[in-house]
């Protein structure tokens, strides 16, 4: 995880940093007492308190990582609401083969940590994310997915 580049945009790397802040400190401290709290109980080996406890222990350092790694290997990308061409964070509208004229999705082209709510995130670096990096709309694009090609129109980027 180290090599790759996260490319997030201010907002996304300033609610990085205070995540990481809050896991270091609020969260070790919250999950040390809970983990003595348990230990407390008795038995370890049949203490259900304490064996959720260290599992949640190790999400959140494990989330302490993530968000280590994408601290120190990022790219600070600007959302361009006006753009013509798709890029890292836009949004696009997209509209299968096949498909009615109105039925379309969205799709945010972009870091999952960039996720807007309610719009499925495709990584730009996943073979739609490539296929779309740099496409226009009414561009109709081919990209290999698991069960063969797909032809998607953009209907819009924004």
């Amino acid at each position: 995880m180290s090599g790759t580049i996260h490319r997030i945009t201010h907002d996304t790397l300033a609610k990085l940093k205070a995540e990481y802040e809050h896991l270091t400190t609020v969260g070790r401290v919250e999950i040390a007492r809970v983990i003595e709290a348990a230990r407390l109980l008795g038995d370890l080996s049949e203490n259900g308190d304490y064996h959720a406890a260290k599992d949640d222990q190790g999400k959140m350092e494990s989330r302490i990582r993530q968000i280590d790694a994408i601290i120190r290997n990022h790219e600070i990308v600007e959302r361009d609401e006006t753009a013509q061409e798709v890029g890292h964070t836009s949004i696009v509208t997209l509209r299968y083969e096949g498909d009615d004229e109105d039925d379309t999705q969205d799709f945010f082209l972009g870091s999952i940590e960039e996720k807007p709510d309610g719009i499925p995130v495709v990584s730009p670096t996943s073979p739609l994310g490539e296929a779309l990096l740099g496409k226009k709309a009414g561009d109709v694009v081919a990209y290999e997915a698991p069960s063969g090609e797909l032809r998607v129109t953009i209907v819009a980027i924004r």
